[in-house]
């Protein structure tokens, strides 16, 4: 069976106005898919042609993607190339630096190929999936990140008492130390998250997974930011987001995230997270047999 995917809608929103987005997003005639640049931790920019060098990743990857995730190669080997050809780039620029200062993003995506739909990703962008007899998946390299990430997140505002003025807990040297020593053991055998960077390797632990289609589907491709609606504030699951985005629109869910966010709980209190609002990109795609 040949399948065709196509995007209907896409969206990305900067975590606060005025703030660089380091989302991104790309698509081909036969793959879409969306990136999230990890805020830097470094104590200065490299990547001086992008407002941040997480901005410069996903950038970087995004471009590369469109024109070589072509359905008869493999994504590892696409990404594994990318890596390596960034490594040599950010080196180029920024020599030696430690490994929290790194760019990083998380990947999430669809495509179609002879052997049929392909779910591949890197880190905690998601991919939920609603097939048209009413079957939803949901579909990320990592299924725990989020309650981890709470978790972490719990613990650090338990001590300072909400997110602040600042409107991240990044500016705190604590927090600022403890995440530097988890991004120094990202993409290491020591850690437990896998993302599209300056690590080669990282291609070789890609959640990669053939989806059985019976009919045609509709999928919302998105970075942690709108997937919090339906595992951080759990106002939506994965077949109503899918809904509400072929219906309502991207637009209204972001709206709707930012509302819990900005005026719900700017203080990270009641859900627990590391920064006020994040970054939110969404694609809508639709995928008929």
């Amino acid at each position: 069976m040949t399948f065709r995917l196509d995007v209907i809608a896409s969206l990305s929103d900067a975590s606060k106005p005025g703030r660089p987005n380091e989302d991104r997003f790309g698509a081909n005639r036969t793959a879409a898919f969306v990136l999230d640049g990890a805020t830097g931790l470094g104590d200065r920019q490299f990547m001086t042609s992008h407002d941040t060098d997480a901005a410069w990743i996903a950038d970087y990857a995004t471009r590369r993607m469109a024109v070589e995730l072509t359905p008869e190669v493999e994504v590892a080997d696409v990404l594994r190339a990318i890596s390596a050809d960034a490594r040599t780039l950010f080196d180029a620029t920024a020599g030696e630096q430690p490994r929290y200062a790194w760019p990083a993003a998380a990947l999430a995506g669809l495509r179609v190929t002879e052997r049929g739909l392909e779910f591949f990703g890197l880190g905690d962008s998601v991919v939920y999936l609603l097939h048209d007899d009413g079957r939803a998946e949901t579909l990320t390299a990592l299924p725990q990140a989020f309650e981890r990430e709470q978790a972490a997140a719990r613990a650090h505002l338990s001590r300072l008492g909400g997110i602040g003025a600042a409107g991240a807990l990044v500016h705190d040297p604590q927090t600022l130390q403890d995440l530097r020593a988890s991004r120094a053991r990202q993409n290491t055998p020591e850690g437990w998250v896998w993302s599209l960077g300056l690590v080669p390797e990282a291609a070789d632990h890609l959640a990669l997974q053939t989806i059985p289609l019976s009919g045609g589907a509709t999928a919302v491709i998105c970075s942690d930011g709108l997937a919090d609606l339906v595992s951080l504030y759990k106002t939506t699951d994965a077949a109503n987001l899918v809904r509400r985005a072929a219906t309502a629109g991207l637009g209204s869910l972001i709206a709707e995230l930012r509302h819990l966010e900005r005026e719900v709980d700017p203080d990270g209190l009641q859900y627990p997270r590391f920064k006020q609002s994040d970054d939110t990109t969404a694609m809508l795609v639709r995928v008929e047999g």
